[in-house]
């Protein structure tokens, strides 16, 4: 059994309809290679799943909103980052927002050394492509928001 956390993921959509996203790894396992993903992360204690939301973004994009909406999704996930194993619950929002450009100063040193570069993919162009994502539906996700 893994450690307990909650997460607030980030699908950040622009105005063509394309998700913001990482690729990045675990630098505690290189072989294991790299995928993509939406921005977030951990909720730190007493913050609610929506402050995390708001300052995830922040932080990893440089986008400071004052809302993230509210919980389209909420889905247990397991991953192991680092060495430790998590038990998750993920609690996703849809941030709309035009196209924006990606600062990377409020990355912590972990951050700088687990992801590798984003890109704006937009969902038939992710579909017919053969990287790695998080979650693995996410194609399917981006249709129902």
């Amino acid at each position: 059994m893994g450690v307990g956390r909650l997460r607030a993921t980030l699908f950040v959509i622009d105005d063509e309809g394309c998700v913001l996203l990482f690729r990045g790894g675990d630098p505690a396992r290189p072989d294991d290679g790299t995928w993509w993903f939406p921005p977030g992360g951990g909720v730190e204690p007493g913050e609610s799943v929506e402050a995390a939301g708001r300052r995830e973004l922040a932080e990893e994009t440089g986008l400071v909103v004052d809302d993230v909406g509210p919980v389209v999704l909420v889905r247990s996930t397991q991953f192991s980052f680092l060495g430790v194993e998590y038990d998750a619950v993920e609690h996703c929002f849809v941030v709309r927002a035009p196209r924006f450009r990606v600062s990377r100063a409020g990355w912590t040193d972990v951050e700088r050394s687990a992801l590798h570069e984003h890109r704006w993919w937009c969902p038939d162009e992710l579909g017919a492509s053969d990287v790695a994502v998080h979650p693995p539906d996410l194609v399917e996700l981006l249709v129902r928001f």
